[in-house]
């Protein structure tokens, strides 16, 4: 069944606190280049960065469990109560080049306490230093063992920017290759088409104090490794209609100053006309993953509407 509304303004006007931190984000330096050349620059024979540590606080407000797949080390947060009915498996931002941010902590734990849920989160490998394909393959690992001990239908798949990527990429496969779906598709601000083709982004980036399309575009010619990159495998935007047709309830969060609003925006729309239970939920003058400054109203009312999705 079909929502009424499938797009809705949730803040027509932003909050005090996400006005102020948007100001100090914007006087800082950037998270990446705001040039191509300068992206370029910074990835030639670079160090290989580490995942941010999770807070040792977490130790005593959840059940932590920790292991390896693949190589790489997979944290599940369950609520002190145990594992939940509910599991979450979310995948981090940062252009599929940069690790977890400290600032991804804090979502994740704000999502177990109002969520009520367990969060598996795959600290996954870094482009260059390895392939795409490590990537997919951590995803499907972690995803077949997780779906191997719990109900299918009770899992959500999340991620924000690249993370939102990957886990609709995963859900896709998953059509592809016939295995057992989730129950619902949580997306934040996810990169959708990694070369960023539609000319209305344009009138966007201004507003956007984070991403610049010419970073973004070569940043995706390094994740395309020679794809194309209206390949749906590398932009899942381009998806065909029969597979976008499969994929579970849906929901999208963007703010509208972020570049991905403008394929969040396109992307729901294939998505209705597929006939998905689909949503996408917009936050005036937000920055990208808005949701991960968890003190503001607006990452507040994101989670909440995350809590209300899987309820329902």
């Amino acid at each position: 069944m079909l929502t009424d509304t499938s797009i809705e303004l949730r803040s027509p006007a932003p909050s005090l606190l996400l006005r102020a931190v948007k100001w100090l984000v914007g006087r800082r330096p950037p998270v990446f280049p705001h040039d191509e050349a300068g992206f370029h620059s910074v990835m030639a024979g670079r160090t290989l960065p580490l995942d941010a540590a999770m807070p040792e606080s977490f130790r005593q407000r959840f059940v932590v469990e920790e292991r390896e797949v693949l190589g790489s080390k997979v944290v599940t947060l369950h609520p002190k109560s145990g594992p939940a009915t509910w599991h979450m498996l979310y995948f981090h931002g940062g252009g599929f080049v940069r690790p977890m941010f400290k600032e991804h902590w804090p979502l994740v734990a704000e999502m177990v306490k109002v969520c009520g849920i367990s969060v598996t989160v795959p600290l996954y490998p870094m482009v260059p230093e390895e392939p795409f394909a490590a990537q997919d393959a951590l995803a499907d690992a972690v995803y077949a063992g997780l779906a191997a001990s719990h109900d299918p239908a009770r899992i959500i798949l999340n991620g924000d920017s690249a993370g939102g990527h990957m886990a609709l990429a995963l859900a896709l496969r998953l059509v592809k290759d016939g295995g057992p779906m989730p129950g619902k598709l949580a997306l934040f601000a996810p990169w959708l088409d990694l070369g960023l083709a539609d000319p209305a982004i344009a009138a966007v980036e201004p507003h956007d104090i984070m991403l610049k399309i010419g970073t973004l575009r070569a940043c995706g010619g390094l994740v395309a490794a020679g794809r194309a990159i209206d390949d749906p495998a590398v932009s899942p935007l381009y998806a065909p209609s029969e597979d976008l047709a499969q994929l579970p309830p849906t929901r999208i969060w963007t703010g509208r100053h972020d570049l991905f609003i403008v394929d969040s925006r396109s992307f729901l729309g294939r998505l209705r006309a597929a006939g998905v239970d689909a949503k996408l939920y917009e936050y005036e003058a937000a920055p990208h993953v808005f949701m991960a400054i968890t003190p503001t109203r607006e990452a507040k009312d994101a989670i909440a509407l995350v809590r209300d999705f899987i309820a329902a």
